[in-house]
């Protein structure tokens, strides 16, 4: 009996334990993210699974956590997931194209940063930039044609999707303070095709539906 009640006892301290380090993990190391828009195309699809790295990008407030710690500031390049800064309980998920102190600038959907074209082959368009236009058309006030130049205030970021004629981002609400960002994405641990992907609109099915090219793909 008193065998049973150890094993039973190691069990549940066990459970505890093992769930203690998942809210841990979960609350300070790492978050899951699902893909629900376009904006990010044709590197992160609707339906893909990020794990998102909460701790490289935390603030870290002393010296000695900055030196033991390898936590450090957002980098162009970055795709970070973040709270919405107009919606705060929205998480969206962007690429950062610009830190503070920074000169942004579209031209005919180029993007320059300090007043040079920057090379950006993750980008897709769904209309290339130089396309032809009717004399109609009024691109004067497009952002994703033309925009700024604007320079990143301190405490901030210029956050842009990789499908850049159909993306909410800075363009359209401007800079995002750094204290709202939650995570730098990591990889792609699981990808499910959306309802539109599935032939004959047949019910889900959670093998078939799984995209498994895209498992363990890096988020970059």
């Amino acid at each position: 009996m008193t065998s049973g009640k150890s094993a039973a006892r190691v069990y549940i301290e066990t459970v505890v334990v093992a769930t203690i380090v998942a809210l841990f993990v979960r609350t300070f190391l790492f978050q899951a993210f699902k893909i629900h828009t376009g904006s990010m195309e044709r590197n992160l699809l609707v339906g893909d699974h990020l794990l998102v790295n909460r701790f490289v990008l935390a603030p870290a407030p002393s010296r000695a956590e900055r030196l033991l710690l390898p936590a450090r500031h957002a980098r162009r390049g970055d795709i970070v997931v973040f709270k919405f800064p107009e919606q705060p309980e929205r998480d969206f998920v962007k690429r950062v194209v610009a830190i503070a102190g920074e000169t942004v600038e579209v031209r005919a959907k180029r993007l320059y940063i300090n007043g040079r074209p920057i090379d950006e082959p993750f980008v897709h368009f769904l209309e290339p930039p130089g396309a032809p236009r009717t004399a109609d058309e009024q691109t004067a006030a497009d952002v994703r044609e033309r925009y700024g130049p604007v320079t990143v205030p301190p405490g901030h970021l210029f956050v842009m999707g990789d499908n850049r004629d159909n993306s909410e981002d800075s363009r359209y609400w401007g800079f995002l303070p750094e204290r709202n960002v939650k995570g730098r994405a990591m990889l792609i641990y699981w990808s499910f095709a959306p309802d539109g992907e599935r032939p004959g609109g047949r019910a889900r099915w959670w093998l078939g539906d799984t995209r498994w090219e895209r498992i363990l793909r890096p988020a970059r």
